[in-house]
């Protein structure tokens, strides 16, 4: 337990399976003729981590960030602060959680930018990159690798809020059919996997609860937008409603985790939908 408490702060938002369940939604609602550009663009990917199908590649930053966390670590430090946005439950400043929203230096790609950066600035950074034509190939491939993975991570509600735990990574909790294990790590597999047997059975269920409705209210908003309403989603869902802690330790009662379940997939489907948006502005 102690050392569950001390993991560092970039855990991969939603694990595999959630992202690549995010990558099935937006895949569904690509225009035919963005997803063969997706696919293009993908076979640019030459570093072996993924398959180059929408799916995988929607957990590539993950695996890219930690292909040398045990090693030299140069990609995992310049990549992970990329991942989450620490707007604090007590006290929200997106400027300070931001490093301060400095612009990407001119000329240097997004790709090489500063490691203090934050989840917001980096979509606006890769849209804008995925979108101009005249950014070579190869960053444009890696601008939609990251644009497919952090919009997921983006929806995560503890990539976009901080409890001075980061990112619930210190709160160790358990609830009823989930071992102990500390709440970032819930939220990220735990009420995912609670959704279905797999990617493909969950992405189908949800897709077909989508209506044109919630396409259309989705479908609007920066990412700076939809980090305030994921930080709101998870002061009122991942915070607000946490039991009185005993031995350092959170009981998740069957209505938390029961609620939990029901807002990660309205999450997973915004995520989807808002995906597949950028990438048909992008790319149409």
């Amino acid at each position: 337990m102690a050392l569950l408490c001390l993991s560092s702060r970039p855990a991969s938002a939603w694990g595999d399976e959630g992202h690549e369940v995010i990558g099935l939604i937006a895949e569904h609602y690509l225009q035919p003729a963005v997803r063969v550009r997706v696919l293009e663009l993908l076979r640019h990917d030459d570093t072996g981590l993924v398959e180059r199908d929408i799916a995988h590649e929607a957990t590539w930053a993950d695996k890219f960030r930690d292909s040398d966390r045990d090693t030299s670590k140069r990609r995992y430090l310049a990549t992970r602060d990329w991942h989450f946005v620490d707007l604090e439950i007590d006290h929200m400043d997106v400027t300070r959680a931001c490093y301060g929203r400095q612009p990407l230096p001119a000329g240097v790609p997004a790709s090489a930018g500063p490691a203090e950066d934050c989840i917001i600035d980096k979509l606006d950074q890769f849209y804008i990159e995925l979108k101009n034509p005249k950014t070579p190939e190869a960053e444009r491939c890696l601008a939609l690798q990251f644009l497919l993975h952090l919009v997921g991570d983006l929806h995560q509600p503890l990539h976009a809020s901080d409890d001075h735990d980061q990112g619930g990574n210190r709160k160790l909790a358990a609830g009823p059919g989930i071992g102990s294990n500390n709440l970032h790590h819930d939220w990220d597999t735990e009420f995912v996997a609670r959704l279905g047997a797999n990617d493909t059975d969950i992405a189908r269920v949800i897709i077909a609860r989508i209506s044109d409705t919630d396409r259309a209210r989705w479908s609007s908003g920066t990412p700076l937008d939809w980090a305030l309403e994921t930080y709101a989603v998870s002061k009122k869902y991942a915070y607000g409603p946490l039991p009185a802690s005993r031995d350092s330790q959170y009981q998740l009662s069957q209505a938390y985790v029961d609620d939990a379940t029901a807002v990660t997939a309205e999450q997973l489907s915004k995520a989807g939908v808002r995906l597949a948006v950028m990438l048909n502005r992008a790319l149409e």
